[in-house]
């Protein structure tokens, strides 16, 4: 997609067509721009913690001549009311930090009409058990490789229902090896955990969380044996 990244246009080919967005940590504001330029969104709402990157936001936007995008100081979705948008974006930030955004704007994404797009840069695994924790599924995951880092742009919804799925299953999600990008992404967390298993190995207080991550570590390994 003309202009953006490869991680921005991977996010944008997730929105639902004619969305009404809100782009939750808008940074530059290029995602926003993209998606009422190409009449991806009918509306979008661009937020951002941080005053600056929001008036630069705000400049990009004023010299796109692109209508129809709000701009809002505030801490992730607090300055929305919960029926101003359909999708949600949730990108460039760590997981742990995404799973507060959501938690405290519940009222907002726990809803099953509501599509959540979300791409950590860190603790995916953290992510993923919050999701699943909490009433949400993931629905499709896309690996992509940028500046020679591993991503996972995730597409979720709000079901409601909590699930318990395999430790390994949150380091991994709904990534597979049938791919270059995807292989390279599930070899990353199973080297993370490898790594871990040879810390905690010969450590007596510690082989609880040998187990944990020796468990991770043969999960990830049989997603990738016959790649």
């Amino acid at each position: 997609m003309e202009n953006l990244s490869l991680r921005l246009s991977t996010i944008a080919e997730s929105v639902p067509q004619n969305a009404l967005v809100c782009d939750v940590g808008t940074d530059h504001g290029f995602l926003p721009i993209y998606l009422k330029k190409t009449g991806r969104a009918r509306g979008v709402i661009a937020t951002d913690i941080n005053e600056k990157p929001l008036k630069k936001a705000e400049e990009n936007i004023k010299a796109s001549g692109v209508r129809g995008i709000s701009l809002r100081l505030c801490d992730g979705l607090s300055a929305l009311s919960k029926d101003e948008c359909d999708t949600v974006i949730i990108a460039g930030i760590g997981g742990e930090v995404i799973s507060g955004i959501l938690e405290r704007g519940s009222e907002i994404v726990r809803k099953k009409d509501v599509t959540i797009i979300l791409q950590p840069t860190t603790s995916p695994e953290f992510l993923r058990k919050c999701l699943y924790d909490n009433g949400f599924e993931i629905k499709k995951e896309t690996p992509i490789e940028e500046n020679g880092k591993l991503y996972s742009v995730m597409v979720c919804v709000f079901t409601g229902k909590a699930q318990e799925k395999p430790n390994w299953f949150y380091f991994s999600g709904l990534v597979n090896a049938d791919s270059k990008v995807g292989k390279r992404y599930i070899e990353k967390q199973k080297n993370r955990a490898l790594k871990c298993v040879k810390a905690l190995k010969n450590i007596e207080a510690k082989q609880n969380e040998y187990l944990y991550y020796k468990e991770i570590y043969e999960g990830l390994w049989h997603l990738t044996e016959h790649f």
